[in-house]
């Protein structure tokens, strides 16, 4: 029999020493070295008491190939009956992936995976819970059910026909033996933190245990072929809780985020080894679960804003998915001497810049006016092209004169005043012509090669930022 090995791992970012030390050589941080026993005999055990015997005749060493003889199939995929998560996952969910969604605390992570899970009836899902009761998910459950589909036929009906099963367990070995007798095609596990293991003596929640259950759930996904979706918490510096290992093990990682006052949420992927990085799916939260939203750019528009000053529109991109929001400014006098600086949903530094840029380049005195940024439907965008309507806001919200109806814009703001052009100008055209929108300022840069001849709206093309105000504002 091994003996218990013993292990001083940093609290902070995961370093291992054999011995303690003062000050991680890793992080850099002080007194984070804490004492762990690590059992080998006990992984093992756990793993082939759990799931490895349901599998017989699975070779332990694979011989190497060639590349050239390895197949490369389709990857055959699990319909999550969410067109929203379908897209950020690369078009479904892959047999034997291990995904991994965070975010913050009450922003609709078990509330998504609970009501995409009811509406795969047909596949046979475990769900286990290491944070709510049973009787917690059932009403939870219950509030979920029109949103799921099962609104015509009643919620115990639609619940009894079901197939998602629900255990409270926080033991992995546990879990393993669920997994055996159950025999699910889905795993969900909320959350990875609540989560221990018999192989580490350390409480749940910890960098060793989070990171040793990580790897065995691993393990079991691609042995067995059955993907496991967690569900992981986040730590006030808005990263993943645990380990920088845990998102290296998994295969994707989404990021479900947004404001808990604003009813919109965004699903990012942050990292997808079956698909693009660049996909995002936007969701309505609402009394009876997630709505999606399949059209955000009409739900992010006000639908009247004709005479009002501070407001104008600008057509985004996030991922590869084109919408036009709405920038509001609002600048009034500094009133205790010290002109603010407030910006919502914009990087505050590049609101700075741009503020800059108008003083430098165009000639308008903002430094003793207070200056209030936001993006309409509480977003976070991070598109540099709507530089152009953060600063057509900002004076039209000065001089107290409303832009006209009709017009939108893009382009990106450079620090000698000129407008540089933008990636994906013809999608961002194309979104703004569908809503109905007469003019599009654009940098010119970007016609160049661009036919126009076909297009329902009005192109101005604009070299410096004195001319897109010029169009604007005459």
């Amino acid at each position: 029999m091994a003996k218990d090995k013993t292990v001083y791992v940093c609290a902070n970012c995961g370093q291992e020493s054999p011995k303690w030390v003062g000050r991680c050589p890793a992080c850099g941080e002080w007194n984070t070295f804490k004492e762990f026993t690590v059992r080998k005999e006990s992984a093992s055990a756990i793993v082939s008491g759990g799931f490895h015997q349901a599998l017989p005749g699975e070779p332990l060493r694979r011989r190497p190939i060639p590349v050239g003889q390895i197949v490369t199939d389709e990857e055959p995929r699990l319909d999550m009956h969410d067109e929203e998560l379908n897209r950020v996952l690369g078009g479904g969910l892959v047999p034997g992936s291990l995904v991994l969604l965070g975010g913050e605390p009450g922003i609709g992570k078990s509330t998504l995976v609970l009501q995409t899970v009811l509406k795969m009836t047909d596949k046979r899902v475990l769900y286990v819970s290491g944070e709510e009761s049973a009787r917690q998910l059932k009403l939870r459950a219950d509030r979920l059910v029109p949103r799921a589909g099962g609104k015509a036929d009643g919620q115990e009906g639609f619940l009894s026909r079901s197939s998602c099963m629900v255990v409270c367990e926080t033991s992995l070995d546990q879990i393993f033996l669920h997994v055996r007798n159950e025999q699910p095609q889905l795993v969900v596990i909320d959350s990875i933190q609540t989560i221990m293991t018999e192989a580490v003596d350390s409480s749940p929640g910890s960098i060793s245990q989070v990171r040793e259950c990580a790897a065995l759930l691993l393990k079991f996904a691609k042995e067995s072929n059955i993907p496991v979706i967690l569900i992981g918490h986040i730590n006030k510096e808005g990263t993943l809780a645990g380990p920088k290992v845990l998102e290296h093990i998994v295969d994707a990682v989404l990021q479900f985020e947004g404001d808990q006052h604003y009813m919109y949420r965004i699903l990012r992927s942050i990292k997808n080894r079956f698909g693009s990085t660049a996909e995002l799916g936007i969701y309505e939260m609402r009394q009876d679960g997630l709505r999606q939203v399949s059209n955000p750019s009409e739900l992010l528009l006000t639908e009247n804003h004709e005479g009002l000053s501070g407001v104008a529109i600008s057509s985004a991109i996030e991922g590869v998915r084109p919408f036009l929001i709405e920038t509001q400014a609002l600048v009034s006098t500094a009133a205790y001497g010290t002109p603010q600086r407030s910006a919502t949903g914009f990087d505050l530094r590049r609101l700075n810049m741009l503020l800059a840029v108008l003083e430098k380049r165009v000639g308008f005195k903002l430094a003793q006016k207070d200056v209030f940024l936001n993006i309409a439907g509480g977003l976070k965008v991070t598109d540099p092209a709507i530089d152009l309507s953060v600063i057509s806001a900002v004076l039209s919200s000065n001089v107290d004169t409303g832009i006209e109806s009709g017009v939108c814009m893009a382009g990106e703001v450079g620090l000698s005043g000129e407008i540089r052009p933008v990636n994906r100008i013809e999608q961002r055209v194309a979104e703004a012509a569908k809503l109905g929108f007469r003019r599009m300022i654009v940098p010119r840069h970007n016609l160049q090669g661009f036919d126009t001849s076909k297009l329902k709206i009005e192109l101005v093309p604009v070299r410096k930022v004195e001319e897109a105000l010029r169009a604007l504002f005459g």
